[in-house]
């Protein structure tokens, strides 16, 4: 207790005494004993409530050692079996979570990491990829305010994401890697990468290029062969020696018929080698007839037009042309869709044509729209004209169904300009995006879509989208979820397909390692989209004519399932509903290929080198006992004394209530039954 209250405490006492004093005692009329007792029990009333209004309190101080953290994390992927090292990797994880000395020092956490991390539960050494980098930069964040030593048990052999070896600086704790795997060089060819594009065109050259690597010093000669199912298409022959062990070859092969084509490129191995696995990889492509041509038809230049055109063409099968009104009208039979930008007087005679051409549209208004021409040359929307703009943001409609929508936040985006007023959609239509002004959504249509008459339209009221697209590469780091969601427009809009009760979203092939993810939603009779459907997909390997059928779950809107780990091979799938006869089916092809298994050694050179940058040490499986005693005395890693600091009232104010309230009691009956009141 401070010496201050301590002082309050006793003023208060001396007060409560005195005026106690002076109204029972002082030149006071009553000559019995009994003035006594009134002045001792107004002298506790007048003291209890001023203790109420002083309310002393003491403070109290609990010492307690907090140890350090110790994070084991170790590599739950593939290659960790592959390199015959899980048993290794086990008896390794056991030594030190079960180490009596290194319990006694630190509080022991572990985790294990694949393509993320997780709190380990157990080791089953089948994750498809390794991402060492995200889990490093997870545990720095989770532990960013503390010195905790981080122990990877881990090959160092990472199939994605960026190498780790970079982001190592920005985190604060030391890292010991020990290293699984051998470290012993053996003479190995591998395909290290090999670059196509997933689209090609009928009866079109598409180039190939293939980089072969070569680990060893003696002179070898091997042959990079292209084979399309049992046909040699392509033939090298390549020399490496001990400064030759790279070489990039680059080659063409023909596009002879629509549909998934699959090849494997092989390096014929040499008879030392110990990992064949990796001399050999399989691609695809997906062969169309033709590309889709789009129009973006505008008067006037701004960013959103390289925006557009970038997103759009992102996909291969897409061309976009910038036009101005008069020259799409002079070329309006080469183009499947028209993207109008921001419409003013030169669009009257084009709108006119696409009116009468019943052509599929997608509108983009804003500050320059000239809504006088709009409004009049079509019957589908409508804009009250006020002259004036306004800002708004997006909000995301939920239940939204015209075509399935994921992976982008609308909320955050920044806000497009568009004219202020009331508009609205005259027909049936589907709206995506609604505006928000201040933070409030109002009833205002941003981006919708329709059909009427048998063509489809879409119009999006704002302009600067390209701001959108600046965004979701600051909060993702690619363009990839914006241009999809653009590009799933675009796909509807260039279709004549009926809409349909469910809508499926896939490719048409997915590489070894890819994430096998089938996308559906679901309607009702009315088309509205239906959050409590039973649906599952029935999976049919061709190959070998083997059934399977798991059900689909609701995720951010959707009906997802993850196939991932699948066999190679080709599939169909029909996604239904398990109480009516609604379905919808399609076909893709997984090809083989398994990135984990592409190793020989532990890649210890990068490992011993992110060691050395944190500010740990890396250890070989035979130094457990080294990295235990290294770890136990370090001094960096000491247990720390804290202290936390009780503040409790002195008093219960509530046993003090009462005992004032007593004291008055008592008082004021006494006076009652002597006739003093």
């Amino acid at each position: 207790m401070q010496t201050e209250t301590i002082i309050y405490i006793i003023i208060a006492g001396i007060t409560a005494l005195l005026l106690a004093l002076f109204q029972y005692v002082y030149k006071s009329k009553l000559k019995s004993k009994r003035k006594y007792v009134l002045t001792v029990l107004r002298a506790l009333s007048i003291f209890g409530i001023l203790l109420l209004l002083i309310n002393p309190k003491l403070e109290s101080f609990n010492y307690y050692d907090e140890k350090p953290t110790l994070v084991v994390a170790v590599d739950n992927s593939e290659s960790i079996t592959y390199l015959k090292q899980a048993e290794n990797a086990k008896t390794l994880f056991n030594s030190l979570t079960t180490n009596p000395e290194l319990k006694k020092r630190f509080n022991i956490k572990a985790y294990s990491f694949g393509k993320t991390t997780n709190t380990l539960d157990s080791l089953s050494f089948n994750e498809h990829q390794s991402n060492i980098a995200e889990s490093l930069k997870k545990l720095g964040e989770v532990y960013a305010n503390q010195t905790a030593p981080i122990i990877m048990l881990t090959d160092g052999n990472q199939t994605y994401g960026v190498d780790y070896s970079f982001g190592v600086k920005k985190i604060k704790q030391p890292i010991y890697p020990l290293i699984l795997g051998d470290t012993t060089l053996y003479s190995d060819l591998s395909i290290k990468q090999l670059n196509v594009n997933r689209y090609v065109y009928l009866k079109n050259k598409f180039p190939i290029e293939i980089i072969a690597n070569y680990s060893g010093v003696v002179s070898v000669t091997t042959d990079l062969k292209i084979w399309s199912g049992n046909s040699i298409v392509f033939r090298k022959p390549i020399t490496f020696d001990a400064s030759k062990t790279s070489e990039i070859v680059s080659t063409a092969l023909i596009a002879t018929s629509v549909g998934v084509k699959t090849y494997r490129v092989e390096l014929t191995p040499i008879n030392t080698e110990k990992n064949k696995v990796n001399n050999s990889k399989n691609f695809g492509v997906e062969v169309i007839d033709q590309k889709t041509n789009i129009a973006l038809v505008s008067d006037r230049l701004h960013p959103d037009l390289g925006a557009l055109k970038k997103s759009i063409e992102g996909n291969e099968q897409r061309s976009v042309s910038i036009l101005k009104p008069k020259e799409y009208v002079s070329k309006i039979d080469d183009f499947q869709l028209v993207i109008l930008y921001q419409p003013n007087n030169n669009f009257n005679e084009l709108l006119k044509e696409i009116k009468n051409r019943k052509l599929n549209t997608f509108t983009i208004t804003g500050a320059t729209t000239n809504w006088n021409i709009l409004n009049n040359t079509q019957d589908y929307f409508k804009q009250t004209i006020t002259n004036q703009t306004e800002n708004y943001q997006p909000n995301f409609n939920t239940n939204y169904g015209t075509f399935i929508v994921d992976n982008l936040d609308f909320n955050n985006f920044p806000p497009l300009k568009s004219e202020f007023g009331a508009f609205a959609i005259t027909g049936p239509h589907d709206v995506l995006l609604y505006k928000t002004v201040n933070g409030i959504t109002t009833d205002q249509i941003m981006l919708a879509t329709f059909e009427a008459n048998t063509t489809k339209h879409a119009i999006l009221n704002g302009e600067d989208i390209w701001r959108w697209r600046a965004q979701t590469f600051l909060d993702t780091d690619s363009f990839v979820d914006f241009d999809n969601v653009i590009n799933k427009l675009v796909q509807f809009l260039s279709s004549n397909k009926k809409r349909k009760r469910i809508n499926i979203d896939y490719k048409s092939f997915y590489n070894g390692n890819d994430d096998v993810i089938l996308t559906a939603q679901y309607f009702n009779k009315n088309f509205e989209f239906d959050k409590e459907a039973s649906l599952s997909v029935v999976l049919r390997n061709k190959d070998i004519n083997s059934l399977k059928e798991v059900p689909l779950l609701l995720n951010n809107g959707n009906y997802r399932v993850d196939l991932s780990g699948i066999e190679a091979g080709l599939y169909d799938f029909t996604i239904k509903h398990n109480s009516e006869t609604v379905s919808s089916s399609g076909s893709f092809k997984v090809l083989a290929y398994n990135v984990e298994q592409q190793f020989l050694n532990a890649d210890v050179s990068k490992l011993v080198s992110v060691a050395f940058n944190s500010g740990g040490k890396a250890y070989f499986k035979t130094e457990l006992e080294q990295l235990i005693n290294n770890l136990l005395g370090d001094k960096r890693f000491a247990t720390i004394q804290k202290s936390t600091k009780n503040i409790v009232p002195l008093i219960d104010w509530k046993y003090l209530l009462v005992l004032i309230a007593l004291s008055l009691f008592i008082e004021w009956f006494i006076r009652k039954y002597n006739g003093l009141i």
